[in-house]
């Protein structure tokens, strides 16, 4: 036997075992990714897709203006060209991005250009945000589905993502806070609030009205 016939079934051995110890080890975790939309007020957009499995935070804030670091007084003001927006951060091994943006479209009325329920003017209006070519075009693709299903036009438009700010300490997770506000409703819990704001805005009423079953917030 040559000493070349020795190594060969050492080596293959080794391969072996090394690709068993391979199959043993995890899987490399996805990175992160983010994806920023705005769908009028923030405060529901964030507590809804915050319930969405895969999804790691939902972070409220402005974006698409030109004023820096501004304000929810300045943003609603309508003079800083801001929307108020939700950077949702999600783990694509869990969720895909296609799969948000369609939950994000049946979850708004993509076919009003003048805001969103009761809350209206510029910084209520839905956008979605793109930093790249692949995200521009799974985004055209979703609205093009939401089109086809809703058979009406979808007005909300896809903008080049800009500088993200995120909005006061106060804003974040409203929709669960427990301190207590003074509300039209008179004081109440944040939490309780929220609740009473969404429905008295008629959110989930209109989107139940446009997608029906396909609306996957609609009631949260």
């Amino acid at each position: 036997m040559t000493r070349l016939d020795t190594i060969r079934p050492l080596a293959l051995f080794l391969l072996l075992t090394l690709a068993a110890i391979l199959r043993c080890l995890p899987a490399s975790a996805a990175q992160p990714e983010t994806l920023t939309v705005a769908g009028g007020c923030f405060w529901c957009v964030e507590a809804d897709f915050e319930k969405v499995p895969g999804v790691i935070e939902a972070v409220s804030g402005y974006t698409g203006g030109t004023v820096k670091n501004p304000t929810y007084k300045q943003v609603t003001g309508g003079n800083t060209g801001h929307y108020e927006a939700v950077r949702i951060t999600f783990d694509p091994a869990k969720v895909s991005r296609e799969r948000l943006l369609d939950m994000f479209f049946r979850s708004i009325d993509p076919t009003d250009a003048g805001g969103q329920f009761c809350d209206r003017g510029p910084s209520y209006r839905t956008a979605i945000f793109v930093s790249n070519k692949g995200e521009k075009a799974i985004a055209e693709q979703a609205k093009a589905r939401a089109q086809t299903d809703l058979g009406q036009k979808i007005v909300t438009p896809i903008l080049s993502a800009s500088a993200f700010y995120p909005a006061e300490a106060y804003h974040q997770d409203y929709y669960k806070g427990t301190k207590i506000v003074l509300t039209r409703f008179g004081p109440k819990r944040q939490a309780s609030a929220y609740k009473a704001y969404r429905k008295a805005c008629g959110r989930d009423a209109r989107v139940r009205q446009l997608w029906g079953d396909a609306a996957p917030f609609a009631g949260s």
